[in-house]
């Protein structure tokens, strides 16, 4: 909460991107209002790709400056398309180039990017990765794949980045590749997301899907190619986190790996979303409940 502004009688947040039917948002935000005795609601903004959607995306950035908004979050495929419409980053936002956080200081609507701490922790949790780096594949080359990739480097681990259009994996790595190889060895490189590619990585500790294949109307889909196996010893950590048990973490686990989905980081993030727009402390477990009941009745 900046000084400039007064807290509002009731907060009105909200999440745009396209698709937005299978979102948990609303119940997450409104299980952290009710816990923090809050008053507010959480809408979802259906904001169709660019060009279709620059005038409706427009439209939301002039209600937010308005003061008729007090939060925003971002999602696939606007966590780069939006970026011309803020008047500023922080800078961990800026490093990413990717942002799925709008709040406003002063007169100044501004992005943040809470996604890259939130994988972490949740890697953390998921697979107990405290002090532990490696060798690490990211699947795509989107806002989402930006911070993982970004997330990953700031805790050591050499990052490749796959990506079916592989000149946006390359442009990943160009925006955010090191200054200097570690050991000889470049800490962060692409290659194409296919068959033979991924059949050739020499090793690979973790593997996350950072593409929206698996959630609707991919919910039958994976981003892994078929036929491949997945590299001996592979820890999968599939962000799409509805359904709860994605065809890639299915595969995962039946061939004895550790899967789990993007769930924990979800929670984590919004909860990072709800303590930057109300300065209260984000109530997790009745976050994580709300989110876990919500799965638990769509499944």
């Amino acid at each position: 909460m900046t000084p400039e502004l007064l807290p509002p009688q009731s907060y009105r947040f909200g999440l745009l991107g396209w698709p937005l039917g299978h979102s948990l948002s609303p119940q997450i935000h409104a299980a952290a209002l009710e816990a923090s005795g809050l008053s507010g609601t959480y809408h979802l903004f259906p904001i169709p790709p660019l060009p279709d959607g620059a005038g409706l995306l427009q439209e939301i950035i002039e209600r937010f400056r308005r003061q008729e908004l007090h939060g925003l979050n971002v999602t696939i495929p606007h966590k780069q398309t939006i970026l011309p419409l803020l008047d500023g980053l922080t800078d961990q936002a800026m490093a990413i180039g990717a942002v799925n956080l709008v709040y406003l200081e002063g007169q100044r609507l501004l992005g943040d990017n809470s996604d890259a701490p939130a994988l972490l922790l949740d890697l953390q949790h998921c697979f107990s990765l405290q002090n532990q780096v490696g060798t690490a594949l990211v699947l795509g080359a989107g806002g989402a794949a930006r911070a993982a990739v970004y997330a990953l480097l700031q805790a050591g681990w050499q990052v490749y980045v796959a990506a079916r259009r592989v000149e946006a994996a390359q442009r990943l790595v160009a925006d955010l590749a090191p200054p200097a190889s570690v050991g000889g060895m470049d800490p962060l490189a692409s290659l194409p997301l296919g068959a033979d590619a991924l059949a050739k990585l020499p090793v690979c500790d973790l593997l996350i899907n950072a593409t929206p294949v698996g959630m609707p109307p991919l919910a039958d889909s994976t981003p892994w190619p078929d036929g491949v196996p997945f590299p001996a010893g592979v820890k999968i950590y599939d962000m799409v986190y509805n359904p709860a048990q994605t065809k890639l973490v299915r595969s995962a686990r039946a061939g004895g790996h550790q899967a789990a989905n993007g769930l924990g980081m979800l929670v984590e993030q919004a909860a990072l979303s709800f303590e930057r727009w109300t300065g209260s402390n984000a109530p997790r477990p009745a976050m994580l409940a709300a989110a876990t009941d919500s799965l638990d009745t769509i499944g």
